[in-house]
């Protein structure tokens, strides 16, 4: 079938062929379609959407568009990992991977950096002197065998189909839709060849998902590819209605979670973790809820998951000093306080442009590959339903540049919302879809 065949089936919203969706992703990657032809492609699923059996179809298409990992080694484990859709303050990948690793299970996690307002956690990571996030399948499987589990990045050979069609995507306007969403994350994800997957779908204002019909679609819409593909997904529907914990940024969110496998965590941030952790370790080890809960409390109050972190930072040739030691991380010196204008509660959050104050700072960025820089960022000091008075402090800024701090203040101010009316608060666990 021609490419434009295969548009035009799409276009009039006819289901394509599952061998012919293939040859189409094999002829984008090999450069035999022209860009403008993949576009059209993605535009038009834009409009009609995909049957389940096309994108199952075009979801094993890209995964199989270049190398797959065997982790041979494994085999016999059950390996569990954890994605989220991205958010403003969202350090969990930090602390859950270790604390479920210390109850048995093994964790490959292939994860990403930041970009726009979302941090990354291999950004995050990478603010631990000498840690590396670019490993082969070898090392991959090494750290697993020393920490029982790795984070890593993507590397060139993995879903080359993905990237290429991203980067459509990002030109196109085509980023929100549901289906290629879904299918750019399970493509990746199952490149390592899970047994189990828990996704955290963000929804409010700090996320792509902005209302919950969106998040419920794109929840059920993964987990339907994943058990298509043989692994079990679970998803939780979680509130970015606010910033998640206090630390906006990179080394002081790699603090923060340090802090929590030390038994100090800010509420929603603990409850968060402890809620995808337990579906990770039910799921892994086929035990209760709340048998999973008891271990993930038990292997953080008896030092197993700090443990299991020092482990894996060694592993991935990082210093673990860091983890007693947070001077050894590069954290900004200078800092300013942006204070309540006002009396009143806090009544809401601009969340997606706190993440945007940060990137100012220089903790994120705007255009892939661009560096970050490791010891900037900002402190949330209130939740959604506190009380303030006029001149209380509401967020550190920690900074480098002066022009760059005082537009990040102007963007803080404008992104929360004081009100004589005490607020309604979200649940921050909205659903759990198994």
């Amino acid at each position: 079938m021609r490419a434009v065949d295969l548009i035009e089936m799409k276009r009039d919203g006819k289901e394509i062929p599952a061998a012919e969706i293939k040859a189409f992703v094999d002829a984008v990657v090999h450069k035999e379609v022209p860009d403008y032809q993949a576009a059209a492609f993605l535009m038009a699923v834009y409009f009609r959407g995909m049957e389940p059996g096309e994108l199952v179809a075009y979801t094993d298409a890209m995964l199989h568009s270049g190398d797959t990992f065997s982790l041979k080694s494994l085999r016999g484990h059950y390996k569990v990992d954890k994605h989220s859709t991205g958010g403003v303050g969202d350090k969990v990948s930090l602390t859950l991977a270790p604390m479920v690793a210390a109850c048995g299970p093994v964790i490959p996690m292939i994860s990403g950096r930041g970009l726009g307002h979302t941090g990354g956690t291999l950004d995050k990571l990478e603010s631990i002197p000498g840690y590396r996030v670019g490993l082969s399948e070898e090392e991959i499987e090494g750290a697993i065998a020393k920490a029982g589990y790795v984070i890593a990045g993507q590397t060139g050979s993995l879903v080359p189909a993905d990237k290429i069609f991203y980067a459509l995507r990002d030109v196109t306007a085509t980023v929100p839709s549901i289906e290629l969403i879904a299918a750019s994350i399970m493509s990746k994800k199952m490149s390592v060849g899970l047994d189990g997957l828990v996704l955290d779908v963000k929804v409010g204002s700090g996320a792509f998902m902005k209302t919950q019909d969106r998040a419920q679609k794109l929840a059920d819409t993964m987990i339907s590819i994943g058990r298509a593909m043989g692994c079990d997904v679970r998803a939780c529907i979680t509130s970015m209605d606010q910033p998640l914990g206090v630390a906006v940024g990179n080394a002081n969110e790699l603090i923060e979670a340090i802090e929590m496998l030390k038994g100090r965590a800010p509420a929603d941030y603990a409850h968060i973790v402890m809620t995808l952790g337990t579906e990770m370790l039910a799921m892994a080890k086929k035990i209760s809820n709340d048998d999973a809960r008891e271990e993930l409390e038990r292997a953080i109050s008896s030092g197993r998951a700090l443990e299991q972190l020092r482990k894996n930072i060694e592993a991935q040739g990082g210093d673990p000093r860091v983890v007693d030691d947070y001077s050894l991380l590069a954290v900004a010196r200078d800092c300013v306080q942006v204070v309540a204008p006002r009396d009143g509660y806090v009544a809401s959050y601009l969340c997606e442009t706190v993440g945007k104050a940060g990137c100012i700072l220089g903790a994120g960025r705007e255009v892939a590959g661009a560096p970050v820089d490791h010891s900037v960022g900002l402190d949330v000091l209130h939740k959604i339903g506190d009380v303030v008075k006029k001149g209380d402090p509401l967020f550190n800024v920690y900074y480098k540049d002066e022009k760059k701090c005082e537009e990040a203040q102007r963007m803080l101010l404008e992104s929360i919302e004081i009100s004589d009316n005490k607020p309604v608060l979200n649940d921050l666990v909205r659903d759990i879809r198994r």
